[in-house]
């Protein structure tokens, strides 16, 4: 099955409001193993970027000056995605944005287009009810390391996704199963069989054993006959 890891960076909260896709990133997977091919891409949105926007992507409109608009690589966005099941972390936010940037360049609609969608966060709630399930939580919690994440980025929270829905789905495959290490320089993923270790068996000494006696000894006298304790090792013994 050939799976496409998505994530979008935008201008604001809503596309109603004419919020646009500032980054693209996706990561292809196929048969769970990263191949190495990926798109990403930066897009100028022909609009200001709300502030609260910005100080959470770190993507300026400065930074945007000469980077083509979306019109201009959607056909590129949609070879990557056609017949791929989309894996988005909050599907809706960013399924909204594409329609909306898929409609003014004249294209079908994203679900006309791709095999389906699975959202991680409905994923992620159906796991871990009444817990914190935003990518971040869900990194911590698969302990997948994203000290170099500073700010949200498209194909940084991609690379993280992709991990985190490996550990989410472990259980559809064997837990023997590798995912190599690709060109994109994504860090090997590496799901194996564990292993049930003995558990040992630590004796008593004497002088714990002999405390033990002083101790349902006190017992007996305290219940003015014989403890619990000794009622079932007698029995035990019979």
């Amino acid at each position: 099955m050939r799976q496409i890891i998505l994530d979008t960076e935008t201008t604001g909260l809503e596309p109603s409001q004419g919020h646009r896709i500032i980054e693209f990133a996706a990561l292809e997977m196929v048969d769970r193993k990263l191949t190495g091919r990926h798109l990403h891409l930066y897009m100028h949105p022909e609009r200001a970027i709300d502030p609260d926007a910005q100080r959470v992507h770190g993507i300026s409109l400065e930074f945007l000056e000469g980077k083509p608009r979306f019109a201009d690589v959607a056909a590129e966005i949609s070879d990557f995605i056609a017949d791929g099941e989309l894996i988005i972390h909050n599907a809706p936010f960013d399924i909204g944005f594409m329609n909306a940037e898929f409609e003014r360049a004249g294209l079908p609609m994203t679900a006309a287009q791709c095999a389906g969608v699975i959202d991680t966060l409905v994923m992620a709630r159906d796991q871990f009810p009444g817990k914190r399930n935003s990518l971040d939580a869900l990194c911590d919690r698969f302990d997948v390391d994203r000290s170099n994440r500073t700010v949200h980025g498209a194909l940084i929270d991609c690379e993280l996704l992709a991990e985190v829905y490996l550990w989410m789905t472990r259980g559809q495959e064997s837990l023997a199963m590798d995912v190599e290490q690709e060109e994109s320089g994504l860090e090997t993923l590496a799901l194996l069989n564990y292993e049930r270790k003995p558990i040992p068996v630590l004796r008593a000494s004497e002088n714990e054993l002999a405390e033990h006696a002083q101790y349902l000894d006190a017992l007996d006298k305290s219940v003015k006959g014989v403890c619990v304790w000794r009622q079932l090792e007698a029995e035990a013994q019979a």
